[in-house]
């Protein structure tokens, strides 16, 4: 079976995660049917999907005719055998106990007809010893998806020891179709790829606190200023559900040994049911007080090396058991952690034998297991290399991380390729930008550039605030931080091409400052525009102060940037911000065809009339001047004449930049 073949899918549990999944398999077309072992948490479930559907139609994410059409395509069962007659993939999303588990697999396999494939989405048990209660071991895989699964991009593909290679294919394609990330996990591991990193991260931040050797002030700070993680460890713990990082450790600790103990300060929440902010207290508080608040300037380096020496542990316990590769690893943590970078990146850049010291030292001092370094890390240290190790150093093409690059038609294209932080910009992603502006500028099939952003919410929501700050920010790095974006920004609006940004979603602060070094913005109506430094207690610092008001003028340009406030596409269309304004379905190939239309054009001219407006920005005179000499050199070129010959022959040009 491929996934041509699924009409049918068939859901098991209606909670947050089995109601998610739900709707985002009928959002991708296929008929679902959402089972649970009560009416009630089977209508729970599916008011929740009709909810979520309104809301995401609300806010134009969708249309209301498509999620009328999502909600017609679920139906709700009781009865198991009625739920899966006609299923030919079952998801089962129950709860994370594996008794329960096996026992819903055992009479799921009385029922279900012998062709389907069944997938759970268990966060951490094995899938080999759930498989094994099941007659169809070949047709069992992991299909971890996140919460919440609408918004989330990353599902680990897991495979069990008797799981068929087309079955996880298969699992692929399913999760490629719903508008899924798909990682592939080879082997069947505890925690799978981001819970073994996540997961012992937090423990690790428990242990420090509980050992008294840092504050839990000073161990969140590190982790969400100095390493730029989304989150301080113990803000995580509130956020997931501190019982669910918990209960996963209890499953690595019977499973892995002694290093997976969980740290007494989180069974000791758990008993007290403080599991964070879903009962209001957890580490912080959220009833009285205003929940994690993590002060920005309490960061350890002794902190950091332990928890990035802990994380690159895991990492190459992974890599060195064949359970996924580096940037399976890095991927999937990045989608599905939020992390600005994966960690075995992480990892290179602080070196490797820095960090195999520190466990030692650690090791050393309290004996614990889990310092003890695994073989493949003290492998990498011992050869002076990283988890990428001189990977792709032979190669002259350089390798984009927070970029997709291409050149096709005539058009370079850079996708924003940061999804996982609504495409932000870091200091790595302007560093690569150059790198691509630079590419095109020497390539010659380039005629025109093309701007996006991956993923559906965002082009650009701005500077990657986390990451940035994880730098130690000061006047001075500030400052320079300022004129490095300037500097490569201004590359991009100095090319003698025409660039057109197209934008889908958030386009905020630094990522509205790159689109304002377009020569066009074109936006479907559903995106969203602002500068909210203001917010911030900073100042626009891309070039927002000087580009934005040659656009839509000085007073505009003051409105937009004092009130810190949202605008909608149309709005900014009204000002002169937006040229053009499309619908968001086609708009990847309506887009690309917009600037198709540029790069057929001549390039002589449209490069020597670029460089006449923007001389004309700084001294009318001086531009009307670059503008009659331009004017006369054209009159030289082989493009004029070939632009005068189809003209007059009623055809298209073909311009060749001579």
């Amino acid at each position: 079976m491929n996934v041509d073949d699924v009409d049918s899918i068939t859901v098991l549990g209606a909670g947050n995660m089995g109601h998610g999944i739900a709707e985002v398999a009928a959002l991708a077309g296929y008929d679902v049917v959402l089972r649970d072992i009560e009416d009630e948490f089977v209508q729970q479930g599916y008011d929740k999907i009709e909810w979520s559907l309104n809301k995401l139609a609300e806010k134009d994410r969708l249309s209301q005719e498509d999620a009328d059409a999502a909600l017609a395509r679920v139906s709700t069962a009781v009865d198991l055998a009625e739920a899966v007659a006609d299923a030919d993939v079952v998801i089962e999303a129950v709860p994370e106990k594996m008794a329960i588990k096996k026992e819903v697999y055992t009479e799921l396999e009385e029922h279900a007809p012998d062709h389907a494939v069944f997938a759970t989405n268990t966060s951490s048990l094995s899938i080999t010893e759930l498989s094994e209660v099941t007659a169809r071991p070949e047709r069992f895989c992991g299909m971890h998806f996140f919460n919440p699964p609408v918004r989330m991009d990353l599902v680990e593909v897991i495979s069990g020891a008797h799981t068929a290679d087309e079955t996880l294919d298969l699992v692929e394609d399913l999760a490629e179709s719903m508008g899924k990330t798909p990682v592939r996990v080879r082997k069947d591991s505890p925690g799978f790829i981001v819970n073994r990193i996540l997961v012992p991260l937090m423990n690790e931040a428990a242990w420090i606190v509980h050992a008294g050797d840092a504050t839990m002030a000073e161990v969140d700070s590190t982790t969400k200023y100095d390493m730029g993680l989304p989150m301080g460890s113990f803000e995580l713990a509130d956020y997931v559900g501190i019982d669910v990082g918990y209960h996963v450790l209890e499953y690595m600790h019977e499973v892995l040994g002694d290093a997976y103990e969980p740290c007494p300060l989180l069974s000791e929440k758990v008993e007290a049911g403080d599991l964070g902010q879903k009962t209001g207290r957890g580490f912080y508080d959220y009833e009285d007080g205003e929940g994690a608040e993590v002060p920005h300037d309490e960061g350890s380096e002794a902190v950091k090396n332990r928890l990035l020496g802990v994380m690159a542990n895991e990492v190459a316990g992974l890599v060195g058991n064949d359970v996924a590769d580096p940037a399976a690893i890095d991927r999937a943590v990045k989608l599905g952690g939020r992390f600005p970078d994966g960690p075995a990146k992480m990892a290179d850049s602080a070196g490797i034998d820095s960090l195999v010291d520190a466990l030692d030292d650690l090791h050393d001092e309290t004996g614990e297991e889990r310092y003890e370094a695994v073989a493949y890390l003290r492998d990498l240290a011992r050869s002076g290399e990283g988890f990428y190790g001189g990977k792709g150093s032979s190669d002259d093409a350089p390798a984009f991380d927070t970029l997709s690059v291409d050149v096709r038609e005539g058009v370079g294209h850079i996708t924003l390729d940061r999804p996982h932080r609504l495409n932000t910009i870091s200091t790595d992603l302007i560093d690569e930008l150059s790198t691509a502006i630079d590419l095109f500028a020497d390539d010659d099939d380039v005629r025109a550039v093309l701007l996006t952003g991956a993923g559906e919410r965002a082009f650009s929501a701005g500077a990657d605030v986390t990451s940035i700050a994880a730098s130690g920010p000061d006047a001075l790095t500030g400052t320079e931080l300022s004129r490095t974006g300037q500097k490569v920004f201004s590359k991009l609006e100095a090319s003698d091409m025409p660039v057109v940004a197209a934008i889908d979603g958030f386009c905020l602060g630094g990522g509205m400052e790159l689109t304002m070094c377009a020569d066009l913005r074109i936006a479907t109506k559903r995106s969203e525009f602002g500068q909210p430094e203001h917010n911030l207690g900073l100042v626009p610092g891309w070039g927002g102060t000087v580009r934005l008001q040659r656009i839509v003028g000085t007073g505009r340009a003051k409105e937009i940037i004092f009130t810190a406030d949202r605008y909608d596409a149309e709005t900014m269309a009204d000002y002169g911000f937006v040229n053009e304004l499309f619908e968001s379905e086609n708009f990847e190939t309506e887009a690309f065809e917009y600037a198709k239309q540029f790069a057929q054009g001549p390039p002589v001219a449209q490069r020597l009339t670029k460089r006449a407006m923007h001389s004309a920005w700084e001294d009318s005179d001086a531009g009307l001047e670059v503008e009659s000499q331009a004017f006369g050199l054209v009159f030289t070129t082989t493009d004029l004449m070939e632009g005068v010959a189809a003209f007059t022959s009623d055809r298209d040009p073909e311009f060749t930049g001579e």
